[in-house]
């Protein structure tokens, strides 16, 4: 089986700082011409993204793509809500999960596999502010050892 060629486009970074991630899925994006253009040039940004659940269909709301520079006319809107192409069966894992309290559809990565746009989903549970603090102290922990480490060797 040859390898899955991937390009990231966006990544959020700030996912998993201020979220548990509980489990990840693919999803395939229903885009226009023009976005997929924008999306060749990099122009995209996960940051207050989220997917929402409505009537047996996944949306995600807040991606920006910015307007495609060489259209002239036609162009996207850059905030538009987007709809997620899942199978069944996993948006109704999701609906299930989601009817829990805390848990969001977090998008964490944007990129194209094979040519095609593809968002990594998670379903996530939100950090306290407390919980950011210790998984900041214990990232600071573990590059302190590994400094030591590295001097000791």
């Amino acid at each position: 089986m040859p390898k899955d060629h991937i390009k990231l486009i966006a990544d959020n970074r700030k996912a998993r700082h201020d979220y548990f991630i509980e489990d990840e899925f693919e999803a395939g994006l229903v885009l226009t011409g023009t976005e997929v253009k924008s999306l060749r040039q990099g122009r995209a940004n996960l940051k207050d993204a989220y997917a929402r659940i409505k009537k047996g269909e996944v949306w995600v709301h807040q991606m920006h793509i910015s307007p495609y520079t060489f259209a002239y006319y036609d162009n996207h809107d850059p905030l538009r809500v987007r709809k997620l192409l899942l199978h069944r069966h996993e948006i109704k894992q999701l609906y299930g999960k989601m009817n829990e309290k805390g848990y969001a559809l977090i998008p964490l990565r944007l990129y194209f596999r094979d040519g095609k746009v593809k968002l990594q989903l998670a379903l996530a549970k939100g950090k306290k502010k407390y919980d950011k603090r210790d998984s900041i102290r214990r990232r600071d922990e573990q590059r302190d050892l590994d400094r030591q480490r590295k001097e000791y060797k």
